[in-house]
């Protein structure tokens, strides 16, 4: 009876061991950054809204600077990437949902659009790249030879 009843609270250890490691597996993958030391890439919300004559891509990442940023277009691809730092880093976190290091962002447009007119400003927290729609129609021409 004893190794029935050890055996029992033995499975009853494993288990609850197994669900400790699912528990930070799940929390891991909501907190792709939890750790200040973890360099991990990661991807700012972003919303993606379309007017009568552009697309415009907006993307919240507050406490940065202009400079912060590298913007490029593409082959229909808007790539935005750059780097938040930690301007006072803790040495103690009682809990960390700020995500800080290197973060990229890809987002793939179809559509025509006039690349040399793309803006980019960065205002209260939030980056806006206004992609200009091309109304030019392209005509390719027929040959008969």
């Amino acid at each position: 009876m004893a190794t029935l009843q050890q055996e029992w609270l033995g499975a009853a250890n494993d288990l609850e061991r197994f669900e400790q490691q699912v528990d930070q597996i799940l929390h891991d993958a909501r907190m792709p950054h939890s750790h200040p030391w973890r360099a991990r890439l990661w991807r700012p919300p972003t919303d993606i809204y379309e007017r009568e004559d552009a697309v415009v891509v907006k993307i919240e990442i507050a406490g940065m600077s202009p400079d912060d940023f590298v913007v490029s277009f593409a082959e229909q691809t808007l790539i935005v990437q750059g780097r938040r730092k930690d301007m006072d880093p803790k040495s103690s976190y009682h809990r960390m949902e700020i995500l800080y290091g290197e973060f990229r962002t890809e987002v793939v447009l179809s559509g025509a659009y006039l690349e040399s007119e793309i803006q980019a400003k960065y205002v209260d927290g939030f980056l806006y790249v206004t992609l200009p729609k091309s109304n030019r129609e392209h005509r390719v021409p027929i040959r008969t030879r």
